[in-house]
Order: C-alpha cells, then structure tokens, then sequence
C-alpha cells in the first residue's frame, strides 16, 4: 500500500512537471502541430500521446487473463494520477443496484448543497465494455457533479469477455428501471432523470433510453452522451484516418468489439449497434459529443443526424482538437476540461427545462428545447 502511494504520487509530481511547462518547451517535446481534416490536435493531449508512445509496451496477447487484468488495474491507476483537481468536496456513497442477474456495485455523487430532492444522472463508464470500474470514472462523476449540481449515479456493469452482449446492456436497462422506480431512495426527482455515459458507457445510455421510450416504459428525460459507440465493426472514414497515433486505435477498438460481440451484430437486435436502428422516434432529448481525432468521430456525428431526422431534440458538438476519452483528460488538458464542463453544463440546462416543462403540464422538453440549451449553456 505505502509503495502504491509513493508511486502514485511520483506520476503525479511528474505529470505536473511535464503538463506545466512552457507551451514552446511543450512543443518542442511534443513535435511538430498535427493537423488533420481541417483540424490541429490540442498541444496537451499531442503530449499525452508523446509521453505514452515513450512508455508504452505493447502485449501481443492484449485481451487475455493476465494483460486484461492488468489493464483494468492500470486504468483504476491512470484515474488516481490524473484526479488531481478533481473536486473534493463532493459526498458520496457506495451502493448496489439491482442487475439483470444480480446487484452490481454504484456509487451515488451528491453535491454540497444540493436541494433534498433534485435532478440526477444514472452514468455508465467507458472502456469498451472490456476496461473501466466505479474506480476509473470516479474523477469525471465528480467534474460531472459539481458542474452539474445534479446527483450522479455511476453504475458498474458486467464486463466482456467474460460476460459479452447483451450482459452489459441488461445490466444498465436493469439497474435505469431500478432507479426509475425508486428514485427517492437516491433523492431524485423521478421526472428529472438523465442517463449518461463516455464511449462504451454512452452506448449503453443511448440504448436504454431508446429501448424505454419504444416499449412504453419510464424514460429519461435526456441523455448525455460523450463520443458514443453507435456501429460496431465498420471500417474506413475518421477510423482509418483517426486509426493510430491518438490513443485509441482502430485495432484495439476491433478486439474491443470482438469481445463484447462475439458472434458480431445479431441480424435481430440492432441495440449491439443502435445506428441500425429502424426508429429512433420517441427518444428524450440528447447531448452528442464527439472528438476530432476519434476513431468512433464519424458513427456518432451519424447517429446524431439520424436522431434529428427521427425530430429528437439533440445538441451535437465536436470538438475539433481532442481525442477519444477526453473527459477522463480534465487534468492534463485545459481544452478537455472545457468539454466536460459543456456536457455537465447542458445536462444541467436540459434538466431545468424538463421540469420546467412538466410543470406547465407540457410533457417533457419538447421540439425546441435544444435551441433553449444551447442559448443556455453558451
């Protein structure tokens, strides 16, 4: 223990050294701008990728016992190192939640002052359904949290390959309709319930509120949805452009999706890649981010269109400079920070109008919420 501690707190000493020096000396370690499609990556994060390039060792074998194992340790890691700045003044409590096969641990974020009852988001974390815990997304719930001053849920679902699709789907559809129909055992209203999620985790957020609002069940009121997954096993466009260089890679995403659907998208059930969708029609109003130099870029600015053309209300932001995974950057990377801050910031405009909206006996937010959003959070 007192070994983790001092090298935890080395990485984080070092981190502040690197990320604090001079933007020329930054440059200069980081090389030359890197400029893509139109877009320069963020000096910040094209020095992330230079400090992993330096000591990353690549694993033949990246998805076996051992090295998954590991990863996932490293990522519950990673998250310590870069919690610095982190708020810390955010309650919380762990909890369990029911499952689709049984209680799967949460955490509950409760902002200081927050009202006795109030708004709050049932988050689910990235990882590609393979990597991530309660543990590596603590930072970003509490960025979330604070921001938001909504409560956040933060739901720890059955993980692949050990446990492929659809585990970690029914485990989210489970643990929304569990809250939904408790919501005051978390101090939430239960018409201002969001569902959210990064990467994986957004995936599984956009899943369930499309599966609720098709079969007539309790729906969330507005989804946030940070560089989603939406079409698994496609090739060509920002995956081969974005496919190397930028932390994620379009080789690992493909193990990544491996794992999770194994036997690939079944013909019958499109929620393995809810862009295939027939009819998006009916969903709540979502917040779509993506990152320029995302692998994953063109399949969620895809299925924001195709929520506009369903007329959901949806709010779709690129931003231009950062990588896949950005929110989980917010120490490192002023521009990353900025990002998640936007999100927190709609989530929390998005809610308002919600209740603002059913207390006029309107129904939730309607057609035009999003352009009261937008003016909302600037």
């Amino acid at each position: 223990m007192v070994r983790e501690w001092a090298r935890l707190r080395a990485w984080r000493v070092a981190l502040r050294v690197v990320f604090g020096l001079p933007r020329p000396l930054k440059r200069l370690v980081a090389g030359p701008p890197v400029r893509i499609d139109d877009q320069q990556l963020d000096l910040d994060l094209q020095l992330l990728n230079r400090v992993g390039e330096l000591l990353s060792s690549e694993s033949e074998d990246r998805l076996g016992e051992a090295a998954l194992a590991e990863q996932r340790r490293q990522a519950d890691f990673a998250a310590e190192i870069v919690a610095v700045g982190a708020p810390d003044d955010i309650e919380t409590y762990d909890l369990t939640v029911p499952g689709a096969t049984g209680p799967l641990a949460a955490r509950l974020y409760v902002p200081p002052s927050v009202p006795t009852t109030s708004g709050m988001v049932v988050y689910f974390h990235g990882g590609g359904f393979v990597l991530g815990s309660l543990g590596s997304t603590d930072p970003l719930c509490r960025l979330l949290a604070a921001q938001s001053q909504l409560r956040v849920l933060s739901v720890d679902y059955r993980l692949a390959p050990e446990h492929p699709y659809p585990a970690a789907l029914d485990d989210a559809i489970a643990a929304f309709a569990h809250v939904a129909g408790h919501a005051d055992e978390f101090g939430a209203d239960p018409r201002l319930l969001a569902v959210g999620g990064d990467s994986a985790g957004a995936n599984l957020a956009l899943v369930v509120a499309h599966q609720q609002a098709a079969e007539g069940l309790p729906s969330p009121s507005f989804v946030l949805a940070l560089y989603p997954a939406t079409d698994a096993e496609r090739s060509g466009g920002s995956r081969e452009l974005f496919g190397s260089g930028f932390g994620l890679t379009a080789e690992y995403l493909a193990e990544l999706e491996r794992a999770y659907l194994p036997d690939g998208v079944p013909d019958d059930d499109a929620r393995g890649a809810i862009l295939r969708a027939d009819d998006l029609s009916g969903m709540p109003p979502v917040y779509l981010s993506t990152a320029g130099f995302d692998p994953l870029r063109d399949e969620g600015e895809e299925f924001a269109a195709r929520l506009r053309d369903a007329g959901v209300p949806v709010l779709a932001r690129r931003f231009s400079g950062l990588v896949h995974g950005y929110a989980s950057f917010t120490a490192i990377s002023a521009a990353a920070r900025d990002a998640t801050l936007d999100a927190a910031s709609a989530v929390r405009a998005g809610l308002s109008l919600a209740v603002r909206d059913h207390d006029r006996d309107r129904g939730p937010v309607g057609a035009r919420a999003m352009e009261r959003i937008t003016r909302a959070v600037g």
